[in-house]
């Protein structure tokens, strides 16, 4: 932005980082959530999605709205916007859906998120790359950008080849307890 200062210029990398630190916690509060819904409940993770949207309704509906309101918004929008943004809004519901999903079937929030992470950033750039094809050709892509990529496919696989094993369970058996004092 012109005139603006170096500060306010990096403003996005903040707001970058801000994603980064709740997409991070994303996996493992979701997984706290659903395992701590009921104890072998077939349905903590339906439970814990239907929370899930609650929060979005709360900081996706109610807040922007809020802020609309503020700014005095004309509220007219063009019905090519509203239908993208509830598409990308359904394309977030079916991924979070997807990781209740796959903790439900066993995958542990660092793998599973690993694997996410991973992956998203490739199918970003793939679909990116069709859908705005650089001016000067594929032929101008660096090649460090294909190497980033492959190098985060390789990483999510990494993680989901090399992930740290369970610790291993202590038995009750094998723990001492302190005798027991009367107290007189």
């Amino acid at each position: 932005m012109p005139g603006s200062s170096g500060q306010e210029s990096n403003l996005w990398l903040a707001y970058a980082m801000l994603t980064v630190a709740c997409w991070g916690l994303y996996g493992i509060l979701l997984h706290t959530g659903q395992t701590t819904m009921g104890v072998n409940d077939p349905n903590a993770r339906y439970k814990a999605f239907l929370w899930v949207g609650i929060a979005y309704f709360l900081a996706a509906v109610l807040a922007p709205a809020l802020l609309l309101l503020l700014k005095g918004s004309d509220w007219s929008m063009s019905g090519k916007g509203i239908t993208w943004s509830l598409v990308a809004g359904v394309a977030g519901a079916i991924g979070a859906f997807g990781v209740l999903l796959a903790f439900g079937a066993n995958g542990k929030p660092a793998v599973v998120m690993s694997i996410i992470f991973a992956g998203a950033p490739v199918v970003n750039a793939v679909v990116s790359l069709a859908l705005h094809p650089p001016a000067a050709g594929f032929s101008s892509i660096k090649p460090q950008f294909f190497l980033g990529i492959l190098l985060a496919a390789v990483g999510g696989m990494l993680v989901m080849l090399y992930k740290p094993g369970p610790s291993p369970k202590k038995s009750t058996a094998s723990i001492e307890r302190p005798a027991e004092t009367e107290q007189r």
